[in-house]
């Protein structure tokens, strides 16, 4: 259990990684240890009916761990960092009262990082705005969208590609809501918020075994229904152009059903699009500070990974027990968890 004194630090561990990495299965096995709960940091997994197709961990993988932040909306809702946050706090204050140590497992590193750093003071979605900037481009298509960030907001635009719909479209938003780019309103706040003592566990491994992870999974999803949840999704009138069924896999399967690829193509599109993805993932999460790189060996066994993450987290909880008020020490730290 977490005494009051250690609450006080307001300790957060988050493990993050890279797609198909293991998280997940790791995570199950650390969260049981300490017994406390997984926390999902996964911008796919917070929709309802995206099971096969996000790697959502099934009730039999999950072993009794409680796992929240899934299944938080249905697929045509709106989502982003912003409500995850306020979501994760509110479940991060529930472990605390409940004398638990939270445990943040995902790879959405925005995610992440306003959780453990603060969020900007950008304007929420507006939308009427939302509303006008679709109609522009649905008239004037994607290059006129980056057209008038490039008019209004040149070094938002310069480090965005111009076929990222979302994030040009949310700049332009709050450029018209507030008169300032996003990327001035970013500067001034620099993410120096510090609500926690985090501890960040990163898992890695080589690019050859991740890609082959990758593959390897891809297959399952495709032999164990996900074209058929996607035929589903799209059956309930999720369509295409919502941000949900524009993750990996969905418009891949997307598009074959449509008949714009045969399966073949699909297959190694989907393939190709997730190495590249896990790509993204790792320079973004190289460019945080303070995460703890734990590098997963060829052959090595979930139990030992998970022991290996149990090290660092009771190491963890060990120094801020110096900082602690004198008389806590030893086992009254997090119970059995600690040693």
């Amino acid at each position: 259990m977490l005494p009051e004194q250690l609450r006080r630090h307001r300790p957060l561990v988050v493990l993050l990684g890279p797609t198909a990495v293991g998280k997940s299965r790791v995570a199950t096995q650390v969260a049981r240890h300490f017994d406390t709960e997984v926390l999902t940091a996964d911008s796919r997994q917070v929709y309802r009916g995206l099971d096969i197709g996000t790697d959502k961990p099934t009730v039999a993988e999950r072993q009794g761990v409680p796992h929240r932040l899934i299944d938080l909306v249905d697929p045509h809702e709106a989502f982003n960092a912003g409500r995850y946050r306020r979501v994760a706090l509110e479940e991060i204050d529930r472990l605390y009262a409940a004398n638990r140590l939270p445990l943040v497992v995902g790879g959405t590193g925005l995610y992440i990082r306003t959780l453990v750093r603060g969020l900007c003071s950008a304007p929420e979605a507006d939308p009427d705005v939302r509303a006008d900037l679709k109609t522009l481009r649905d008239t004037r298509g994607r290059d006129g969208l980056y057209a008038e960030l490039l008019r209004t907001d040149p070094e938002t635009a310069a480090r965005l590609h111009p076929n990222d719909e979302s994030k040009v479209m949310r700049a332009l938003e709050v450029y018209r809501l507030s008169g300032r780019s996003i990327s001035t309103i970013q500067e001034g706040h620099r993410f120096q918020e510090r609500p926690f003592s985090v501890l960040l566990i990163g898992l890695q491994r080589t690019t050859e075994s991740l890609y082959r992870r990758i593959e390897e999974r891809i297959d399952w999803q495709l032999t164990h229904g996900m074209v058929e949840e996607t035929r589903a999704l799209l059956g309930q009138g999720c369509g295409r152009e919502l941000s949900s069924m524009k993750g990996l896999g969905y418009r891949h399967i997307g598009a074959f059903l449509a008949n714009e690829c045969d399966y073949a193509e699909m297959v190694r599109l989907f393939k190709r699009d997730t190495r590249r993805f896990a790509k993204r993932q790792m320079t973004w999460f190289r460019k945080e500070p303070g995460i703890v790189w734990l590098s997963i060996e060829e052959g090595e066994m979930l139990e030992q990974t998970a022991e290996r993450v149990i090290r660092q987290m009771e190491q963890f909880v060990r120094t801020l027990e110096v900082q602690a008020p004198s008389g806590l020490t030893g086992r009254a730290a997090l119970g059995k968890g600690c040693v």
